[in-house]
């Protein structure tokens, strides 16, 4: 098992397919459709070298950026800070380069299979990421209200974690289909995925992930409702996700999307990175050699400033140093929020519906602080017990969740100290990187007494709120109960026939605006919702025997729920 209270039933079947992450709100078959030779589709010829801008330079702005140059556009990426948006990758300054640390995405599920597509592309490697109790992970010390277990297995904890897993497999199973759906998924029965999905988010879409807790038979003791939220399921304690909708919650727990997860070897920030310099091999309108990089010279264009319509449908853009252009199409892939606050935006963008969709949008608050140490010094065997020096460690004190990342016993190493989320993340925001250390170091000190973590640490820490982040405002979307409808506008927006045509042109795209937000996969799928969007809005179209996600939309367009 790769978590502390694992996922219910695990599956065995070994002829099953994989599971991906295209569902249940959208079963659409993306890694299919990446992995067609007929390609994502081809615009007419009278159209190639047009401009396209894209907003963004993170992952969904440098795939759909990507895409839309094979096909023979001229994306134009404008991008405030650097590529590669939450997938940020950074070293430590007089440390060996080799070691690095994950700002923002870290883990990535074997489901993300649209994003694996693009791993492959760019020749990345992937390995076990050490989660709690997971195979990568040789121990886990699970520390709650000043008790301290360890554990190689979940088999080590005491029997109330047991029942804890036990109770949260059966929430799942009676209170969300969850074999049936999951199943279904794997299987990818677009039918039945529908119909049990359409039930549930009627039936869910005002439930808070707590309250789903509570409903449960099997949740009726307070003291399994907290332990479970203070260790959770595959990547430690969920409690901070408790207010928000059970939906978000049941979307991870059926794609697996916590399960077997995989780090970036190099890190992670080297996808958008190698992209943004990769020439394909099969590219319509520019010649052999061509990538982004050249076609900007180098260097995305800067921040944007400002976003207007202007005559004939066109979106005009203003940047950083004052250049305006004006683009038949573009590409929106920043965060939601900031078309509310960094950039001057003209009303008639979008429709007023899309407007209260993103002003409404939840965002969790995330940090996380790393220090670069001589060696993996937690594998040393303690010379009483036995067990390893130290550990990977879910605890209810500050630091909720440390990490141990090794590249082997002779070489340095990497402690994220601390991970949190929400609240537990927002008390460190006044702090400084050492004050945060020095609160951390302590916490770990009352855990490991007799570990002396400072003595190894060889260069300064590094942090990040991403909430304190300018161009991002918080880590993620998450939605609230009775979000639902907001993010169907959001997701469904790349298809604009319906729209007047006075507010086509414009494409969201993005981490927020997916159905799987925090996940790498959701920045994809919906960069390639944007990618058919603009190719449709040119005259352009997929291969008949590659339909893309609008053709298929009206056979699989999630469910919409009345708004009277």
């Amino acid at each position: 098992m790769t978590s502390t209270v694992p996922n219910a039933v695990q599956h065995t079947d070994t002829a099953a397919p994989p599971i991906t992450m295209f569902g249940p709100d959208f079963p659409y078959a993306y890694d299919d459709f990446l992995a067609h030779p007929a390609g994502l589709g081809q615009i007419p010829a009278t159209e190639h070298g047009q401009e396209v801008a894209v907003i963004g330079g993170g992952l969904s702005g440098i795939i759909a950026a990507y895409e839309l140059m094979k096909m023979g556009l001229k994306p134009v990426v404008y991008e405030a800070d650097r590529i590669g948006g939450r997938l940020r990758t950074v070293g430590f300054d007089g440390c060996d380069p080799s070691l690095t640390a994950e700002m923002g995405a870290m883990r990535f599920p074997p489901s993300s299979t649209a994003l694996q597509h693009y791993i492959d592309l760019v020749g990345l490697e992937t390995r076990p990421f050490p989660n709690p109790l997971s195979p990568a992970t040789p121990s886990t010390v699970v520390d709650l209200k000043g008790e301290s277990h360890y554990a190689e297995t979940i088999d080590d904890l005491p029997q109330v974690y047991r029942d804890v897993a036990e109770a949260w497999n059966a929430c799942l199973e009676e209170g969300a289909d969850f074999s049936d759906m999951n199943r279904a998924l794997r299987e990818r029965d677009v039918p039945r995925i529908r119909e049990i999905w359409s039930q549930l988010v009627e039936r869910f879409d005002n439930q808070t992930f707590y309250g789903f807790l509570c409903d449960s038979d099997a949740f009726k003791s307070f003291r399994h409702r907290e332990i479970f939220g203070q260790v959770g399921f595959g990547t430690g304690g969920w409690d901070t996700d408790f207010p928000n909708s059970i939906l978000e919650i049941l979307r991870v727990v059926y794609t697996e999307a916590d399960d077997h997860h995989r780090g970036i070897v190099g890190g992670s920030q080297q996808l958008p990175l190698r992209l943004w310099d990769r020439e394909p091999r099969k590219i319509v309108h520019w010649p052999l050699g061509t990538s982004l990089s050249s076609l900007h010279g180098g260097e995305p264009r800067g921040a944007v400033t400002r976003l207007t319509r202007t005559a004939g449908n066109r979106i005009t853009v203003t940047d950083a140093t004052g250049d305006i252009r004006t683009f038949r199409a573009a590409v929106f892939t920043g965060q939601s929020w900031l078309l509310l606050s960094k950039i001057d935006c003209d009303d008639a963008l979008f429709p007023i519906d899309h407007w209260t969709a993103m002003e409404r949008t939840h965002y969790m608050e995330s940090s996380k602080l790393f220090v670069p140490v001589d060696r993996p010094f937690w594998l040393d065997k303690d010379e009483t017990t036995g067990r390893d020096t130290m550990s990977m460690t879910l605890t209810d004190r500050m630091t909720r969740g440390t990490y141990l990342l090794d590249d082997g016993p002779d070489r340095p190493a990497v402690i994220c100290l601390s991970y949190t989320w929400c609240d537990d993340s927002l008390k460190w925001l006044p702090l400084s990187p050492k004050e945060r250390m020095e609160v951390m170091l302590k916490s770990l000190g009352e855990i490991y007494p007799n570990v002396d973590v400072r003595s190894h640490i060889i260069g300064n820490p590094v942090t990040v709120s991403w909430e304190n982040e300018p161009w991002f405002m918080g880590a993620f979307k998450a939605n609230l109960p009775g979000h639902y409808r907001y993010q169907r506008r959001l997701f469904t927006h790349f298809m604009q026939d319906a729209l007047p045509a006075d507010k086509r042109g414009l494409f969201l795209a993005g981490d927020d605006i997916s159905w799987t937000a925090g996940w790498a996969e959701g920045a994809v799928q919906t960069a390639l919702n944007a990618v058919w969007g603009v190719m449709h809005q040119f005259g352009g179209a997929t291969d008949a025997t590659n339909p893309g996600p609008g053709d298929v939309f009206d056979e699989i367009a999630p469910v919409e729920l009345p708004e009277d």
